[in-house]
């Protein structure tokens, strides 16, 4: 089962601007949001009262909250009929007193009914990535409701999964027709990460780096995710019915599995741009050491020019790998003093432009598949660079120092 599209997991969004009055308790006691007669699209006219999980969105993750609670609906003016006045109350809880004036407020409902109430803060990341996802309008002082179907529903691409997962819903993303294969190939066992991201490559058929290198990247990891998944459910159903011993037990089985798939995911990033990079025929090194213990992820073209003092710095390019920058962006700078200008290359959606200017003043730039660019700005997407702008840089760069004899 692959669940590929958005109406899996929300078929309806609300959307606003938080006002003083909904969440400032030095303004208002009320608990209720504002402008939600619209929302008689999604809730009905009916008094109901909803299970809901708040959940605050800021780029310092210190800040970062979420409660279960509910969330009422209710006509106050139900015996007056020519006066109807609906009214959505929320009880306090820690995401409501984190919330500010202008955050972005979005209230999911989910198929079974329960509701997700997401507060983002103002000109954060999470704001940028959900905007993009809902196709959300970035004025909005009263609420824009949408159902999702039709031409408000998306494909799940990479971009849109990556978001889902930091809201902490997981998406079935499996297909157990390919189970057979892998388990001739490894077993029921997790193998290596290099070992497993080439079997990806060569079971995904029609792809070529000669064509388009973001394309074939990004198809390459959405293949593996859904390969390791497969596998992933195949191990832990079977663990599942050994049980535990403790509950401190099972949350280090849990903790396992999500650090597994981290891990696995930074892993096979890098696992992938080296097949590009070895395709394109360029020089480079790996996680070799340039100074203070620094390691950048690639050195082109390579460790050995770096540490000639001889070879021209204008002449060297390094690049860092994350899938996720949030602040360890700025790990880069650290590495490859001799090269001014770092390169970043990360799937992250959506990435604020508050951070995307500190790292142009930082001379850091970005590099983001074409693919998911449409989760930025415009402006910003007048700065990034895609992985194909930066293959070919290098090989500029390569071809100049091969032609002063100095590789």
């Amino acid at each position: 089962m692959i669940s590929g599209y958005l109406s899996n997991h929300f078929t309806g969004i609300a959307s606003k601007r938080l006002s003083a009055v909904e969440i400032d308790p030095t303004t208002s006691n009320q608990h209720e949001f504002d402008g939600v007669t619209i929302l008689k699209r999604i809730f009905g006219t009916e008094k109901q009262r909803f299970k809901a999980v708040f959940i605050c969105l800021q780029d310092d993750e210190d800040c970062f909250a979420t409660a279960d609670g509910f969330v009422t609906w209710y006509d106050a003016r139900k015996r007056d009929p020519q006066r109807s006045e609906f009214r959505l109350y929320y009880p306090n809880n820690d995401v409501m007193e984190l919330a500010k004036k202008d955050d972005l407020l979005i209230i999911g409902k989910r198929p079974d009914d329960t509701l997700m109430v997401l507060v983002a803060q103002a000109g954060s990341t999470y704001e940028r990535q959900l905007i993009w996802l809902f196709g959300i309008e970035d004025e909005l002082i009263k609420f824009d409701v949408k159902q999702i179907e039709n031409k408000n529903d998306i494909e799940l691409n990479l971009a849109a999964k990556f978001i889902l997962e930091e809201l902490g819903i997981e998406y079935s993303m499996y297909d157990e027709r390919w189970l057979g294969q892998i388990i001739d190939r490894f077993g029921e066992n997790f193998p290596g990460t290099s070992v497993f991201s080439a079997f990806a490559r060569s079971t995904l058929k029609g792809v070529s780096v000669w064509d388009d290198p973001d394309s074939a990247v990004m198809a390459w990891l959405d293949h593996e995710e859904m390969l390791f998944r497969t596998l992933e459910k195949h191990i832990v159903e079977k663990d599942l019915q050994k049980g535990w011993k403790s509950v401190d037990e099972f949350i280090s089985y849990s903790l396992g599995i999500q650090n597994r798939r981290k891990s696995r995911a930074g892993w096979a990033l890098e696992h992938h741009l080296n097949q590009v990079f070895r395709d394109y025929g360029l020089a480079y090194d790996t996680g070799k050491e340039t100074e203070n213990r620094s390691k950048p992820d690639f050195l082109f073209p390579g460790v050995g020019c770096y540490h000639n003092p001889n070879f021209p710095s204008d002449l060297l390019s390094m690049l860092g790998v994350k899938t996720s920058c949030k602040d360890r962006w700025r790990q880069v700078l650290a590495e490859a003093i001799r090269i001014d200008t770092k390169n970043l290359f990360t799937i992250q959606p959506g990435i604020s432009e508050n951070q995307t200017d500190e790292m142009k003043a930082n001379k850091l730039q970005l590099l983001i598949p074409k693919q998911i660019r449409d989760t930025y700005t415009r402006r910003q997407q007048e700065w990034l660079m895609s992985l194909l702008d930066f293959v070919e840089l290098v090989k500029s760069r390569e071809k100049e120092a091969n032609k002063k004899g100095l590789i």
